[in-house]
């Protein structure tokens, strides 16, 4: 369709009016950038994503929640630790001094061993602020600890202060995890409940059979994203027998500090273990050196349950020396319990 009066420009037209085009759109377009130039309102650039830092694979196994072990099988074991009235290990006792409850029905010991096992061991060391006028006699602990051990035990250190470390990985070179404590330096908060975590995740995969787990520590905690609840619900089911030192002074400076004991003694117990407390911790490399001891001259006993039911409940475990031994200067200790396996 034409319309009239309206002719189309011929190609002459057009190339002569292309330079004076061109200098109409650089002519705007340099008048928009020098009035967003001069312009008091504008957008920021984007930023770009900071590149993302690949988590750790201590702060994978701490953050990543796992199911509690449950195995299922017949013969429930139970070790037990029998102490005199100086702390020392009893030995020489027998099957038939014992007894063993599980609720209130008693059951009958079917399995019962003295042998030094060679046992999968981690030790917990905090390395806080506040030890930082402890770490030389902590790091000496820590060499009596393992050098008190049996050689074919194979062990792990974890430090923590605001979150747990694995210092050194599954060996049986006490001369490696020397060199690894001796760059550890003080800092930081308490993450106690984090490294335990850890830990018993770390024993989830350990080579034997008996698992332990040593604690040294000055205080409570107070940082970490575990809760006390949590970890006792972990370490009653997972068949680890936990130990701790810890270095309280006769006053507290913190309310951490002052709950410290009561939150090592209710994990410690629950698994059939002991918590000792310093005052003193020149006492420290002694008392881990006994505790070794006290994890090579345990008596197990072995039994099958009267209740056959598989219904995913918590059972309690008792055990007793029977009469005829002198049970007023002995300590038992053993763990509280185990978990049913579920249908």
């Amino acid at each position: 369709m034409r319309i009239p009066g309206l002719r189309p420009p011929s190609p002459a037209g057009l190339s002569q009016a292309a330079p004076a085009l061109l200098v109409l759109i650089c002519t705007i377009t340099w008048g928009a950038v020098a009035f967003a130039q001069n312009d008091d309102v504008h957008l920021a650039p984007r930023q770009k994503s900071p590149t993302p830092v690949a988590a750790s694979e201590d702060d994978r196994n701490l953050f990543t929640h796992v199911r509690p072990l449950r195995v299922d099988v017949d013969l429930v074991l139970v070790p037990v630790s029998i102490n005199d009235a100086m702390n020392h290990p009893v030995m020489g006792l027998q099957k038939h001094n014992f007894e063993l409850y599980e609720g209130t029905e008693r059951q009958q010991i079917q399995y019962f061993s003295t042998e030094d096992a060679p046992v999968s061991i981690g030790v917990i060391l905090d390395i806080s602020k506040s030890m930082s006028n402890k770490i030389d006699v902590a790091r000496e602990a820590v060499s009596e600890f393992f050098g008190a051990s049996n050689p074919e035990d194979d062990y792990f250190v974890i430090t923590f202060s605001d979150k747990p470390r694995m210092l050194a990985d599954v060996t049986r070179s006490i001369g490696y995890i020397q060199e690894k404590l001796a760059t550890a330096e003080p800092n930081g908060h308490t993450a106690l409940l984090d490294a335990i975590y850890l830990g018993m995740t770390k024993l989830r995969s350990a080579q034997y059979k008996r698992r332990a787990l040593l604690i040294i520590s000055d205080g409570g905690d107070n940082c970490s994203r575990y809760r006390a609840k949590e970890i006792r619900s972990i370490v009653q089911e997972g068949d680890v027998e936990i130990y701790a030192i810890g270095l309280f002074d006769s006053i507290f400076r913190t309310p951490e500090e002052w709950a410290g004991k009561r939150l090592l003694t209710d994990i410690t117990e629950a698994t059939g273990g002991r918590t000792v407390t310093l005052g003193n911790a020149r006492k420290l490399p002694e008392v881990a050196r006994e505790i070794s001891r006290e994890l090579r001259s345990r008596y197990v006993l072995g039994y099958r349950p009267t209740n056959v039911a598989h219904d995913g409940t918590w059972r309690k475990i008792r055990v007793r020396l029977t009469p005829a031994v002198n049970t007023s200067q002995m300590q038992v200790y053993s763990k509280k319990g185990y978990q049913a396996p579920s249908r």
